[in-house]
């Protein structure tokens, strides 16, 4: 299996905080999934604790390598750019991945935010998102029970994979 590829500053274990969460589906493929996640204006229909989402620059509606966008997500906005991008391709993963900031001084909050997706045998599609934070907001977030980054990734996860399931029919006609 194909695992994040990491900036120096962002490596899990040397930063303030770190989830990593992860699903595996079967009858689905990356291709089916993809659009769902580099198109921001769809995040709000499936994931709750997504709002807001503005790709800036006469760019978009989806994202692309370099591409500035904004978003608001735990109650508070993020100025995000795209910093790895690598589309479906056959026999290759997906990736996307984007650096987000938010606040100022000591309510500064720096996250590097992954995500990949790789075909497995047996029709089966492995989607894992994956982020590390940086800041005292993080530091916070990282001792918080139940870990609110954990539970609102997997949402994200859960949301998506229903999204497209539910379109998936209508994709195959």
């Amino acid at each position: 299996m194909n695992y994040i590829l990491w900036p120096e500053n962002y490596v899990p274990g040397f930063t303030d905080n770190f989830c990593s969460n992860e699903v595996i589906v079967a009858g689905l493929t990356v291709k089916d999934v993809w659009p769902f996640l580099v198109t921001p204006s769809l995040w709000p229909t499936y994931y709750k604790n997504s709002a807001n989402t503005h790709v800036k620059d006469d760019k978009g509606p989806q994202l692309a390598d370099a591409t500035a966008f904004s978003f608001e997500t735990f109650g508070f906005p993020v100025e995000c750019e795209v910093v790895e991008y690598v589309a479906p391709v056959d026999g290759q993963a997906a990736r996307i991945a984007w650096r987000g900031w938010s606040g100022e001084g000591e309510g500064r909050i720096d996250v590097y935010h992954a995500w990949l997706l790789e075909e497995l045998s047996g029709n089966r599609v492995r989607i894992l998102t994956q982020e590390t934070q940086l800041g005292n907001p993080a530091k916070e977030l990282a001792v918080t029970v139940p870990n609110p980054m954990i539970n609102g990734h997997q949402a994200w996860l859960d949301g998506l994979v229903s999204a497209v399931k539910q379109v998936k029919p209508k994709l195959s006609v």
